[in-house]
């Protein structure tokens, strides 16, 4: 059909640029946020905002994940017994994914993690893995209301909870961990990909030679990791025996000794219903490969080939580094001055990788730990790409989970609520409270303070837009997702630069087309709407070559 370029102007819808963020409310007093030591203006990594969680403080919880497709953060809130859900556009609470079993406490009166849930947390398009403290399997439909979200769990054939897990790229296939098992295992699932049913099921059990996990000493396997390039799971190993020879793994008193491994699963060679792994082959690129000086929890593929580990002393007392691995040549290299961490994160939106290091300090306890030499708070560490330590930004005392929006390049970090709310499990500093203006923890976001110039600019040149020329904005860059969407670019800036360069385009447009006359402007809406092809902004990566054929009819039209 004939499109009047003023019509197509005034109907498209107008979505904020970049909405205003503000606080989910849970009915206390809040603070204005980022605030004291987790919020320093002389690093590149600025808090930005925080978003409060409805319901119970947040004393325990766990991984976190982005789908920046969908623009959804998902964070294991323990706490609320289910799986929150962030809106990263606008950085607000949307809803909580319930049906886990929450906290479960020890004689003591702690958090007993081991049973706990939810836990791990994944996505893959319409569908979300949760791993529960029952050591089921739940799987959510993110396109379903809440009530009816939840179409199937399935039991693992443990007592302990489904911790931490990855998929493959297309979504297919999907390895999670029993890490409190003894001994641990893997469970290799059949994944529902992009299928509009779910049929998710068990394949097969993945387990660790005995003489690399014995039995009995509580050894454990953590966060996997999918490299599409090698075609393969790595899955981090906090200790393994004989790591050095003669090493202690739990089986002499004292501190551990013993360094951990690396894991690495190739899903297509596995035999049901049970698959055992034990040293490194070559040959086969499977099998577990002995680190040095790291003890990891966290695994993430950065580029080349690359697998950052977030190694730790509460594995081994003495690693007290930070591991970067290539998956191919197996060569490694040790970053200095960050340790401490459980998730790790790679963010393909800057090319940094962040680090939830909650016991940054060096301590195996909690952070900050003085009485036993250990000062200092757990950080959000930022690594760049060649693996150079960037900087540490203090967190909460349990802050352990961070992941990132690529797109958007805002980085999730969540802080417990104050030790005197909730009683352990707590934060024990005031950091959290500065960071959430409040007492209930919340999820802290972050951002680069380049990058925040950057969009600070883009959008108060978007503000000089009338609505009609917003609208038109909108449908421009909701049409090229790879051109204008920050993050299609690995610096994200180019793509800044196009929407600038677009906003300019339109000022001029609208104000040439404003000099036609009416007459004009009805066989010039005749003629674009005639050759959408030719005419349509967004048909050019840059938009360049329609606006200034739009520009060219125009001035044709004057006679010019």
């Amino acid at each position: 059909m004939t499109r009047n370029c003023i019509t197509i102007f005034a109907s498209a819808a107008v979505p904020a640029l970049l909405a205003a963020v503000s606080l989910g409310s849970t009915g206390a007093a809040f603070a204005a946020p980022c605030a004291g030591p987790g919020a320093p203006t002389d690093t590149q990594t600025r808090c930005l905002t925080a978003v409060q969680i409805p319901g119970n403080p947040l004393r325990s919880f766990d991984i976190s994940w982005v789908n920046p497709d969908r623009a959804e953060y998902y964070l294991a809130d323990r706490s609320n017994a289910g799986i929150d859900i962030i809106d990263t556009k606008h950085n607000k609470f949307k809803r909580t994914l319930g049906g886990f079993v929450g906290v479960k406490l020890n004689g003591s009166g702690g958090v007993n993690n081991n049973i706990s849930g939810p836990d791990g947390v994944t996505t893959h398009g319409r569908w979300l893995y949760g791993g529960d403290g029952n050591s089921t399997l739940k799987v959510f439909d993110l396109d379903a209301p809440t009530a009816s979200a939840l179409k199937q769990s399935i039991p693992t054939g443990g007592t302990t909870r489904v911790d931490e897990m990855a998929l493959t790229t297309d979504g297919r296939l999907l390895l999670a961990a029993n890490n409190a098992e003894d001994p641990p295992f893997g469970t290799l699932f059949s994944a529902n990909g992009d299928a509009k049913v779910s049929n998710v099921t068990a394949l097969l059990k993945v387990v660790v030679s005995n003489a690399i996990l014995p039995k009995g000493f509580g050894l454990s396997i953590e966060q996997p990791a999918w490299d599409p390039k090698t075609e393969r799971f790595y899955v981090s190993i906090p200790v393994i025996a004989n790591n050095p020879t003669g090493c202690n793994y739990g089986q002499l008193s004292g501190p551990i000794t013993c360094d951990g491994g690396l894991l690495v699963v190739d899903p297509t060679m596995a035999a049901a219903p049970t698959t055992v792994l034990g040293a490194f082959d070559s040959t086969t690129n499977t099998g577990v490969v002995p680190l040095t000086k790291c003890g990891p929890n966290g695994a993430t593929v950065g580029p080349h080939d690359n697998l950052l580990l977030g190694c730790t002393p509460q594995n081994n007392p003495s690693d007290t580094d930070t591991l970067v691995i290539n998956a191919k040549t197996k060569n490694f290299a040790l970053i200095s001055n960050i340790t401490g961490s459980d998730e790790v994160w790679f963010n393909s939106g800057d090319f940094r990788y962040y680090l939830g290091a909650s016991r940054a300090c060096g301590t195996a306890g909690t952070c900050p730990d003085p009485a036993h030499g250990f000062p200092g708070f757990a950080a959000l560490g930022v690594v760049d790409e060649t693996s150079v330590l960037v900087e540490t930004v203090p967190q909460s005392s349990a802050s352990h989970s961070v992941a990132a929006d690529s797109e958007r390049n805002f980085i999730y970090v969540p802080q417990a609520a104050p030790v005197s709310v909730v009683g352990s499990g707590g934060d024990i500093t005031t950091v959290g409270q500065g960071i959430c203006g409040s007492t209930n923890g919340c999820v802290a976001v972050y951002v680069h303070s380049d990058d925040e110039d950057d969009v600070a600019e883009l959008y108060a040149a978007y503000n000089q837009l009338t609505p009609a020329e917003q609208a038109e904005y909108a449908r421009t860059v909701g049409d090229n997702p790879a051109a204008y969407n920050i993050g299609g670019d690995p610096t994200s800036y180019l793509t800044v630069q196009n929407k600038m360069l677009l906003i300019g385009q339109l000022r001029g447009l609208y104000a040439a087309y404003n000099q036609l006359t009416p007459e004009q402007q009805a066989v010039y809406s005749q003629t674009v709407g005639g050759n959408p092809a030719e005419y349509d902004i967004g048909g050019d990566p840059l938009s360049g070559l329609t606006v200034q054929n739009k520009m060219r009819l125009i001035g044709q039209l004057r006679g010019n």
